[in-house]
């Protein structure tokens, strides 16, 4: 008969275990359903082995929100790195909203993130309105996003693309239906075009530069 992981005596993996358990349930159940024995059970733990890993619950969740933020953070400067030019940034910029060209016809995910992740995004924005290491953690989130973009678009085009990035998803997933590739590609574009003229503009206010 297989041992279950509770008895296991040497479980090195089990810190990190109980994380993904807790991350897991937060999906399932929201922040404020999520409980040490709902996470114990779903890490095939001790019940104690969660309070002695932790201080507290909320100690759990910040950490597993941490966690997340990590995985998200590596899948989205992975997308800005394999781009060469300021067209395939754009394009990289598209499949992070509405999901790579070449997905196959059964990929589920609408985008970078999964449904999964889009739930625990909207479970720790919430959760961070009353949770102070949670907000630093959201705000630490927001400025690596922006600092993967800053690898091909000035600051402003970032904030501006991240916020697009992170908010046409949680639209459709609201309505249920999927991004349209080439409303975002033009919207995407529009971003860019428009924030390269501004800061142009902003450099050469008399447009001495521009050609006559």
């Amino acid at each position: 008969m297989p041992r279950s992981r509770r008895d296991v005596p040497n479980d090195p993996d089990r810190k990190a275990r109980i994380l993904d358990a807790a991350l897991e349930v937060i999906a399932e159940h929201g922040v404020h359903r999520t409980t040490h024995r709902r996470i114990a059970a779903r890490a095939e733990v001790p019940l104690g082995s969660v309070t002695y890993h932790f201080t507290n619950l909320d100690d759990v969740l910040a950490r597993a929100f941490a966690r997340l933020m990590v995985r998200m953070s590596a899948q989205y400067r992975e997308r800005m790195e394999n781009a060469s030019s300021r067209a395939e940034a754009e394009a990289a910029v598209v499949d992070l909203i509405c999901g790579p060209t070449y997905a196959s016809p059964t990929h589920v995910s609408s985008s970078y993130l999964s449904k999964e992740q889009m739930v625990l995004l909207f479970e720790m924005y919430t959760y961070a309105r009353h949770n102070a290491a949670v907000a630093d953690l959201t705000r630490t989130w927001l400025y690596t996003s922006r600092e993967s973009l800053a690898l091909h678009f000035s600051p402003d085009m970032a904030k501006a693309l991240d916020v697009l990035i992170e908010g046409w998803p949680m639209h459709a997933t609201f309505e249920r239906t999927p991004p349209e590739r080439e409303v975002v590609a033009a919207a995407v574009h529009a971003i860019s075009a428009a924030m390269e003229t501004r800061e142009a503009e902003a450099k050469d206010p008399k447009g001495t530069n521009s050609p006559s």
